[in-house]
């Protein structure tokens, strides 16, 4: 019995041992044997023995010399970049955008088109054709793929299987309807909201870097907001944290209006691109059709559209006043199709109207560098994450 403890305890060393060295050597990229000694305080046999294993199981990789003291040369390793891929995915409304990156989050493959389809079928059967085109660029299997990240709008009920408040992707609110991706790439996958992957995506990649308290307002066909809490996506108690379409906010009340359907929330009503067009009609601009229209013609002076934009300045702000109340961000990064058309006619009278609404100083509020990119490179981020564990997990000893 004293046997097998000091077996599974070693195991257990091993293993603590492999995991900060493969991390130090993510952290810094290029790195020999005494740097990792140094950096994890481990023994240079000990930090030798995980190097052996975490090279031999092909994780790591030797990738040449640095000449040292006294004359002496250290062996240099990196990531293998092959030990791992991640196909990310942006399930938007009229577009699919895919990307499969490596373990070292090289985007090696890219694709974005047009959805062929809103049933469920022609979505995977979309989704699976795009895993295989890019993974044959990559010269690997869908089955190689170590794990999918999905990105999605509305909110996913883990115990049923369901979508939910998702409108836009008929038939994935029904039980079970989110097992059809499983067999897209790889056996893992995750499913995440998409304006939470978007917080995450600013958070990695973009204008929240280095800031630990903002949230993303997404403004397109739907509203949402990915919120950033010290650091760390806050999703709440179901996961529907961020849901601010449905906010008290708006003109009239969608629910007496919409009887016999499921409404939009209220906000959502006047602040998606839908809602825009809306509000500019009932203004008397009955020639906009989309919401770009509303804001062409504002930039050129029309005085109807100038007014829509500052009616949804003046919603916008409100639902923001209650936010910095509540949460109260550093950073507000608006995104989405329509959120990111914004900047020039949007930031400086947003921060001017918070300042009348709001007690103290309001949040920065800028528009996002990453674009329509947003959700994929969040998905990215989340999923090298996970794969980077999932790599250790199965190469860890089966005791």
């Amino acid at each position: 019995m004293q046997t097998t403890n000091t077996a599974s305890t070693t195991s257990v060393l091993r293993v603590m041992n492999e995991r900060a060295v493969f991390a130090e050597t993510f952290r810094l990229g290029t790195v020999s044997r005494p740097e990792l000694a140094q950096q994890t305080g481990l023994s240079k046999p000990t930090v030798a023995v995980a190097l052996t294993n975490l090279e031999r199981a092909g994780l790591l990789r030797r990738v040449g010399t640095r000449a040292g003291a006294a004359g002496r040369s250290a062996m240099l390793y990196e990531v293998r970049p092959e030990a791992g891929w991640v196909f990310a995915v942006d399930v938007g409304r009229s577009y699919v955008r895919v990307g499969l990156a490596d373990l070292v989050g090289t985007i090696v493959a890219r694709k974005d088109e047009p959805s062929r389809g809103t049933r469920a079928r022609d979505l995977v059967a979309q989704l699976t054709r795009l895993a295989e085109e890019l993974a044959g660029q990559a010269g690997i299997t869908r089955d190689d793929v170590t794990l999918a990240v999905f990105g999605t709008p509305g909110i996913h009920d883990k115990a049923t299987g369901a979508l939910h408040l998702a409108p836009n992707l008929p038939g994935w609110d029904r039980r079970g309807s989110v097992e059809r991706l499983a067999g897209i790439a790889g056996s893992t996958y995750v499913v995440e909201n998409d304006v939470d992957l978007a917080a995450v995506g600013e958070a990695t990649y973009g204008l929240g870097r280095g800031v630990r308290h903002f949230v993303y307002v997404s403004i397109g066909t739907g509203t949402g907001m990915g919120i950033i809490i010290d650091g760390r996506l806050y999703r709440g108690f179901r996961g529907a944290a961020g849901e601010i379409g449905y906010l008290p906010i708006g003109e009239g009340d969608p629910l007496l209006e919409q009887p016999a359907a499921r409404p939009r929330g209220m906000f959502e009503s006047v602040a998606s691109a839908d809602g825009i067009v809306g509000v500019a009609r009932r203004l008397g601009l009955p020639g906009a059709v989309t919401a770009k229209d509303v804001f062409d013609a504002a930039r050129a002076g029309e005085e109807t559209a100038r007014l829509a934009v500052s009616r949804e300045v003046d919603h916008v702000s409100h639902a923001l006043a209650g936010i910095t109340a509540v949460l109260d961000p550093e950073l507000v990064v608006l995104g989405g199709g329509v959120g990111s058309q914004l900047g020039d006619l949007f930031t400086s009278p947003l921060t001017e109207r918070l300042r009348t609404l709001v007690a103290l100083r309001p949040p920065r509020i800028e528009v996002s560098t990453l674009g329509p990119d947003a959700v994929l490179l969040g998905a990215l981020a989340v999923g090298l994450a996970e794969a980077r564990t999932l790599v250790l997990d199965r190469t860890a000893p089966t005791r």
